[in-house]
């Protein structure tokens, strides 16, 4: 049962960063995408490409490594 409560509480964080990094990107887009271009050197349309690599390779690995592992555990009476 513990297993089962970190997985839950590990899906809910790992969704709630997702929205979270998902609706700045979506407000502040233009003045993220300014500040991590100058820093890191990159253009903005390719940042853009890369923040949606990160934030799709983020939700498939949230959902194959906590929410699956959870929801098996649920089902299973743990």
């Amino acid at each position: 049962s513990e297993l089962t409560e970190l997985l839950g509480w590990a899906s809910v964080i790992n969704m709630g960063y997702l929205m979270f990094v998902t609706i700045m990107l979506a407000i502040m887009g233009d003045t993220i995408t300014s500040i991590h271009s100058k820093i890191f050197k990159i253009d903005a349309k390719g940042l853009k490409v890369k923040y949606f690599d990160f934030l799709s390779n983020f939700k498939v690995i949230s959902i194959v490594f906590a929410l699956v592992p959870y929801l098996a555990l649920k089902i299973m009476g743990y």
